[in-house]
């Protein structure tokens, strides 16, 4: 493998079966994203796009093929080791934000790092830091029912990026946006990558998507063109999946 790839599928595939009907949602999707860079993947409703992003952040199992992370082929770990990696490795922005309503802007932030087991004051510390990235320290002892929905994605953009992830997965992270709040996040997620964040992100909007490097189309479960909108530089350093799964078994 490559030791500027962040991520590589291998004939990944995905089939839904109810009874006697198979669906097919992925078929075959060969995929290498190096470590830096932005890639967006594009496509009608329907296409595999969620789907493949899903299989990316280790939130369903493919049916056959392979997909490596950071060097280490996930898809062969046991589910302990893969939540492991989930909570360690990838940050998740997701439409809907889902952010817990019970829990205050800087818990709801800090929640990543507790699951890590850091200490109580390094989380809070850590969570304000987050949102102080994002302009929202000023909100931290908020519920997020007491924010707008810009508001909730920032503070969803903190939670994704407080552990330092190497990869953030996104979802249509404007979906639910205007189009200035929209506009906010998408340099939010572009100052990410700046800083050397490896980011995957599904969108049907082509302002979105012109903020990545590479754009994948999709269509019918697989990838059937692809644009390329820059160059980048992938960074350097150790292969941390293989670091965070030493002696987890």
């Amino acid at each position: 493998m490559s030791t500027t790839a962040a991520l590589r599928t291998r004939d990944l595939s995905k089939v839904y079966r109810a009874g006697e009907v198979e669906t097919t949602a992925l078929s075959g999707i060969h995929l290498t994203v190096d470590r830096g860079e932005f890639v967006a993947l594009m496509g009608p409703s329907g296409c595999g796009k969620s789907t493949l992003l899903g299989l990316l952040g280790l939130l369903d199992a493919p049916t056959s093929g392979t997909y490596e992370l950071g060097g280490v082929d996930v898809t062969s770990l046991s589910r302990r080791q893969q939540a492991l990696t989930r909570r360690g490795q990838i940050g998740f922005v997701f439409q809907s934000f889902n952010l817990i309503d019970e829990l205050t802007v800087e818990q709801n932030v800090a929640l990543p790092l507790r699951y890590l087991g850091t200490s109580r004051a390094e989380a809070e510390e850590r969570a304000t830091a987050a949102l102080e990235r994002v302009g929202m320290a000023h909100r931290r002892g908020h519920r997020p029912s007491q924010l707008s929905g810009g508001q909730q994605q920032r503070v969803a953009v903190a939670r994704a990026v407080v552990a330092e992830p190497p990869l953030v997965l996104a979802d249509e992270p404007t979906g639910n946006l205007d189009t200035e709040n929209g506009t906010a996040v998408m340099s939010l997620l572009s100052d990410l990558h700046a800083a050397g964040t490896t980011l995957v992100m599904v969108t049907h909007s082509e302002a979105d998507a012109s903020h990545a490097q590479r754009v994948l189309r999709m269509l019918d479960g697989r990838v059937i063109g692809e644009d390329r909108l820059g160059r980048y530089a992938p960074p350097t350093g150790p292969e941390t999946v293989t670091q965070a799964l030493a002696g987890v078994s």
